[in-house]
């Protein structure tokens, strides 16, 4: 996977192949004891992934529980994201003073249904994502980014037409008001990175 293809100065990324006992990587307090053994294992796959990035922000053997919605509950000062497909986990970490908030997707590298394009893409993404086969599966993992970077200003309230994505500017605007920086890569995977950063403070 092509992570130093979305790399940004600040953020640590990671990633690793889901494997046969990464169930067993989930603390006590991360546990969901309705999920899937299958989930279990991608969910502990994940947050061992978060762990070593985090290790390296000085938060080691780091729990990284869920709120009540699923979301995970990071460190003080610290934002992040996690993913996961069938076979790969991503997780994405920053310092919470520099980026105001952080999301990370993966996918599959397939072409995305076309009735489900219709329902995901706007009328303007929808005329410049013919180009590629996996054009509407990017624009989906950017988007699935893009919520979990913003949040913690809409919380679930928003839906797929409310983010614009320009690939081009490598940006999209939430709802016309918000900016999100984009990174977003192809490779044995699709991988989208999305961030907003906080206003350098004025002396």
């Amino acid at each position: 996977m092509a992570i130093s293809e979305i790399a940004v100065p600040g953020i640590a990324i990671g990633h690793r192949a889901i494997s046969p006992g990464d169930e067993y990587e989930l603390f006590p307090e991360e546990a969901v004891t309705s999920a899937s053994a299958k989930s279990r294992r991608a969910s502990g796959s994940a947050r061992f992934v978060a762990r070593q990035l985090l290790a390296g922000a000085g938060f080691r053997n780091c729990a990284i529980p869920r709120t009540t919605s699923g979301a995970p509950v990071w460190p003080p000062r610290i934002v992040g994201s996690l993913a996961h497909t069938t076979d790969v986990a991503v997780a994405a970490v920053a310092p919470h003073p520099d980026f105001a908030g952080i999301g990370i997707d993966v996918e599959p590298a397939e072409a995305l249904p076309p009735e489900l394009l219709n329902l995901i893409a706007t009328p303007a993404e929808q005329s410049v994502l013919t180009a590629h086969v996996y054009g509407g599966r990017l624009l989906f993992a950017v988007k699935e980014a893009v919520y979990k970077a913003v949040a913690g200003y809409y919380g679930a309230a928003l839906d797929h037409q409310d983010v614009e994505v320009d690939f081009l500017k490598r940006k999209a605007v939430v709802r016309n008001v918000k900016t999100v920086e984009l990174r977003f890569c192809i490779s044995t995977h699709l991988l989208a990175l999305a961030f907003v950063r906080r206003a350098p403070l004025i002396a």
